[in-house]
């Protein structure tokens, strides 16, 4: 077939939208790893760019509505999880890397860069770390 006879469209490439179910389960596995990292409720909530009163009524069963943004959020940080899990091969180094200072950002621990509150400083972190896997 001639390559001007390929027709594709924008939604061809578009990946699937995390439905509200997978959403919530991302959440609950989320909630674990925050526990595993010792990230206290206001961290987890400027993590996931909520106010902390909103946060602990998800944490404690009451979830809201999860929008496009939370969804990229627990993306990225179950990203991140699964990064650690494949580059150590003793999860509790990856949950105490964390919070440890790294040369890669300047000094500061991979928590604090997150804390910075925005996707982007999520994706900074994951991006790293996949470069660092190799899966780039």
């Amino acid at each position: 077939m001639a390559l001007h006879q390929l027709e594709t469209k924008a939604h061809d490439f578009a990946p699937d939208p995390i439905t509200n179910a997978e959403a919530a389960a991302m959440l609950r596995a989320v909630l674990t790893l925050f526990e595993k990292w010792g990230v206290i409720d206001e961290e987890a909530a400027t993590l996931l760019d909520l106010p902390v009163r909103t946060y602990r009524r998800w944490k404690a069963g009451q979830l809201g509505r999860l929008d496009r943004d939370t969804k990229a959020r627990l993306s990225n940080l179950l990203g991140i999880h699964k990064a650690l899990r494949l580059l150590f091969s003793e999860p509790q180094r990856g949950y105490d890397w964390i919070k440890a200072d790294n040369a890669a950002f300047n000094g500061r621990s991979a928590l604090s860069v997150m804390l910075g509150g925005e996707l982007t400083d999520l994706m900074r972190v994951r991006r790293y770390l996949d470069a660092e896997r190799g899966a780039w």
